[in-house]
C-alpha cells in the first residue's frame, strides 16, 4: 500500500487503518459520530494527501479544459475554485472534481485519489490542444481542516486574512513558516475551514502547528469514516457510489456544473443537452427513513405497491438526526420532494420518505 506524509503519525495515534485507493488510511480515531460532530460544532483536521492534482498551462489550458470539463471554466478567474466532471463519450462521467485558476493560462485540478490514473491518461489522451499537463500527486500534501472554529486556528499560523478568502476561493503565501502553501476555502464537509496544499518535506512541521493553533478548540485527526457521513449529510456525491463511468451529471443532480455556453463544446455535449431538455430515465435522490433502519449501497428501492424503481447508493445513520438517510436513483416519476418509498433492507421492506438534501438541519 502507498502511505502519505503522515501515515505514521496516524498508526502512533491508534487511529484505524485500512487500504483506500491503494493508500493505508485512517478510517477512525475516537468514532465516527464523534469525529463528525467534532466537525460540526468544533474543528477537525482530516489527511487528504491521497488526493491528485495535475497542473495544466499553456496558452491553450482554458480551451483544452472547456473541451474535458462539463462546467464554464471561462467563467473562472484567477483565485477563483470551481466544482466539475469530466464527462465521457457514454453520457456517464469519467471523474468529479476541482478547477483552480491558479493564473492566466495555468490551472491546478484536483481529482479522486482512486482515480488519479484513470484521469490522468484521460487527460493525456485528449490533450490535442498540445497543453503542457504534469501530475503533481506525488509532490504534494494535502490537509482539510474543517469545522466552524477552522478558521480561528488557521488565522494564527498566517498573516493572510482568512476572512477574506471566500468559499469557493483559494490563496497561496506563507503558513505555519513555510512558503507557497495554497489555502484554499472548499471542502466537502458542510461546516466550513480550508484545504491546504504543500510539499510533502514540511508535513509534519504543518500538521504540528495546526494542532497546536486548534488545541484550545478541542482540534481532533479525523479518519476517512466520518468523511462519508459528513458529506452525505449535506447530499454530496461520492464518485464510485452516486457517481460513474454510466451515470450522467444530468440524471445525477448536476446540472448546475453542465455548463451549454456558446462555443464550449465538450465532450459529449449533444446527448448531455438532449437529457437536458428531454428528461432522463433515472433521478439521483435523496430520502429518509420514516421506519427504523440503515440504508446501505447496493439495497433495492421499491415504489408503495412493491414494484422494483431504483438503488440506493449511498447509505448511513445520520449522526446530528439519528435516523437513517441515504441517496438513490429512481424513475423520475418517484423523484418529487414527499413522494413514499420503500427499501428492501434483508427482506423487510421498510419506509422512506423523498427528500431534498442536505439532511443536517
Amino acid at each position: 500500500m502507498k502511505t502519505t506524509p503522515f501515515t505514521e503519525k496516524h498508526i502512533s495515534l491508534g487511529a484505524k487503518m485500512h487500504e483506500f485507493a491503494g493508500y493505508n488510511m485512517p478510517i477512525e480515531y475516537s468514532g465516527i459520530i464523534d469525529e463528525h460532530l467534532t466537525v460540526c460544532n468544533a474543528v477537525g483536521v482530516f489527511d487528504v494527501s491521497h488526493m491528485g492534482e495535475f497542473w495544466v498551462k499553456g496558452p491553450n489550458a482554458l480551451a483544452f479544459l472547456q473541451k474535458v470539463t462539463s462546467n464554464n471554466v471561462a467563467a473562472l478567474t484567477p483565485s477563483k475554485v470551481q466544482y466539475t466532471c469530466f464527462p465521457n463519450e457514454e453520457g456517464g462521467i469519467v471523474d468529479d472534481l476541482l478547477v483552480y485558476h491558479y493564473e492566466p493560462e495555468k490551472y491546478l485540478l484536483v481529482v479522486n485519489a482512486s482515480n488519479i490514473e484513470k484521469d490522468w491518461n484521460w487527460c493525456v489522451s485528449h490533450n490535442t490542444e498540445g497543453v503542457e499537463l504534469e501530475n503533481a500527486s506525488d509532490h504534494m500534501a494535502q490537509l482539510a481542516v474543517q469545522g466552524p472554529k477552522a478558521i480561528l486556528a488557521l488565522q494564527k499560523l498566517t498573516s493572510i486574512n482568512l476572512s477574506e478568502v471566500p468559499y469557493y476561493t483559494f490563496t497561496h503565501g506563507e503558513f505555519a513558516g513555510e512558503k507557497d502553501v495554497i489555502i484554499s476555502n472548499t471542502g466537502y464537509t458542510g461546516a466550513g475551514g480550508f484545504e491546504l496544499y504543500f510539499y510533502p518535506e514540511a508535513a509534519m512541521k504543518i500538521w504540528n502547528a495546526v494542532f497546536e493553533a486548534g488545541e484550545e478548540f478541542g482540534i481532533k485527526p479525523i479518519g476517512l469514516g466520518a468523511r462519508d457521513t459528513l458529506r452525505l449529510e449535506m447530499g454530496f456525491c461520492l464518485y464510485g457510489n452516486d457517481l460513474d463511468d454510466t451515470t450522467s451529471p444530468i440524471e445525477a443532480g448536476l446540472g448546475w456544473i453542465t455548463k451549454f455556453a456558446e462555443g464550449k463544446n465538450f465532450i459529449n455535449r449533444p446527448m448531455l443537452e438532449k437529457q437536458k431538455a428531454e428528461g432522463t430515465v433515472r433521478k439521483l435522490v435523496g430520502f429518509e427513513m420514516v421506519e427504523r433502519g440503515i440504508p446501505r449501497h447496493g439495497y433495492e428501492l421499491f415504489n408503495t405497491e412493491g414494484e422494483a424503481i431504483g438503488v440506493v447508493t449511498s447509505g448511513t445513520m445520520s449522526p446530528t438526526r439519528k435516523i437513517g438517510i441515504g441517496m438513490g436513483y429512481v424513475k423520475p416519476e418517484y423523484s418529487k420532494v414527499g413522494t413514499e418509498i420503500c427499501i428492501d433492507m434483508r427482506g423487510r421492506k421498510l419506509k422512506a420518505v423523498v427528500v431534498r438534501p442536505p439532511f443536517r438541519k
